[in-house]
């Protein structure tokens, strides 16, 4: 390949191309422009990047076998048809690969981004730019002429898919709701290829449910909940009465806050504790179970 190699090691693989029966062990190498399965010299297949509309890790369609543990599965247009492969390796090389082949098929696709589309409740009158789209460890960034911001996916409440015309052709475009210094806003990424588009949010809802996943075993009782929800809504408190605005002994409220701390949502800040981008993302999921 004329291209620099990104990924190069040894798994198992099959795909509805080779029609076997099981998977088979061979070499998988993963470049700038292609992802190539060899089981031997003679015998490989090549699957370009721009043919790819979807990655899965951890799920293989059954017409594939049962014989996989961990993978990545891919699914691709060749001649017209939709096929899939599926390649499985150790749990920690699949996790690499899998967050490796995203990066190869997303980095440096060309978005037009109005990044404080809604700033608070107030919708702002900032234009759409061209940028970049880039995939780095935590967060989505966004590389323009005029400078780059990231969206850190841990300070993410919500996103969602819809379609809008912008500058006289309709575009998929990706809404994410999320915090920034504080302050909740939110960010309009609009792309030429629904197929990009699609494996961006695939790559979107792997990092949005392992963070979920990270917060299940956070037990929030109605007490933890009413006083995240109170900093919250008044903004972290800026030294008012936390106790006396929930009507509770302070006391009480600052074993809460203890707990809160300890589980990552509650921080200390110069005027007194504060939510953290986690806190905050929880507490924005709970306003409607208090206020109910």
């Amino acid at each position: 390949m004329s291209e620099s190699v990104i990924a190069d090691f040894v798994g198992k693989f099959n795909s509805e191309v080779a029609g076997r029966g099981d998977p088979i062990k061979g070499r998988i190498v993963l470049s700038q422009k292609r992802l190539v399965l060899a089981a031997s010299e003679d015998d490989k297949l090549t699957i370009p990047l721009d043919s790819i509309f979807d990655i899965a890790i951890g799920q293989v369609p059954p017409d594939l076998g049962d014989f996989f543990d961990s993978t990545v599965t891919i699914a691709f247009e060749r001649k017209g048809k939709r096929l899939v492969a599926a390649i499985e390796a150790g749990d920690e090389k699949i996790e690499k690969f899998g967050t490796v082949l995203f990066k190869a098929v997303i980095n440096g696709t060309e978005t037009t981004v109005k990044e404080r589309a809604r700033v608070g409740g107030r919708v702002t009158d900032e234009a759409f730019k061209s940028a970049k789209l880039f995939l780095t460890p935590g967060n989505v960034e966004f590389r323009r002429n005029d400078g780059s911001f990231a969206v850190d996916l841990k300070t993410v409440s919500d996103f969602d898919r819809n379609t809008r015309e912008i500058n006289g052709k309709s575009r998929p475009v990706l809404t994410v709701r999320h915090m920034k210094d504080g302050t909740a806003m939110t960010t309009l990424a609009a792309m030429a290829s629904n197929r990009k588009m699609s494996i961006l949010g695939r790559y979107l809802r792997r990092e949005y449910a392992e963070l979920m996943e990270e917060l299940k075993d956070v037990e929030l009782t109605k007490d933890k909940k009413e006083v995240l929800v109170a900093m919250y809504s008044t903004g972290d408190m800026d030294g008012m009465p936390l106790a006396s605005i929930l009507g509770k002994d302070s006391s009480q409220v600052s074993m809460i806050l203890q707990d809160l701390s300890a589980d990552g949502l509650v921080q200390d800040g110069a005027d007194g504790p504060t939510l953290t981008p986690t806190g905050k993302i929880v507490a924005s999921r709970h306003l409607e179970d208090v206020n109910a």
